[in-house]
């Protein structure tokens, strides 16, 4: 739970991880949805990049789905992924929840192509569209807990 801060008025930013590309959306508590932004590359600039989403989007907390196996056991990724999640609360101040996101980009690949086929899959960035799912699912399990 996020304690003293008010959810309706929260404002999010999502993160994908991948090693080499990362999917980022925004959403809103108040509407309780989640719109895909961008696939940003996994280098040394995302920083700078992610400080520009910042100045933008001026979220209250970031969101980071945290890869795990099908048992939930972990992966090699889910290190690195936690470590982007720490780095994040460290580089800009703020706080960071980090939610289970198997399957995220299997469903984000089966909604993008019941919306439009391969060539929705082609001109949509599915690490960002997973991002999205990754929020949304957070959303809602807050409005659960509450």
């Amino acid at each position: 739970m996020l304690g003293t801060v008010s959810l309706i008025n929260l404002t999010l930013l999502a993160f994908d991880y991948g090693t080499k590309k990362i999917g980022v959306a925004v959403g809103q508590m108040i509407t309780q949805t989640a719109t895909p932004l961008e696939r940003l590359a996994n280098s040394p600039a995302i920083w700078n990049a992610i400080s520009n989403l910042i100045s933008k989007w001026h979220p209250n907390a970031f969101v980071v789905g945290i890869p795990l196996n099908m048992d939930g056991s972990t992966q090699p990724i889910t290190a690195k992924a936690k470590a982007f999640a720490k780095e994040l609360a460290t580089k800009f101040s703020l706080q960071v929840y980090q939610i289970d996101e198997r399957l995220t980009t299997i469903e984000a690949k089966q909604m993008l192509y019941d919306l439009g086929g391969y060539k929705a899959l082609q001109n949509t960035s599915v690490d960002s569209f997973a991002a999205k799912l990754i929020l949304e699912s957070w959303m809602r399990q807050q409005q659960r807990d509450e």
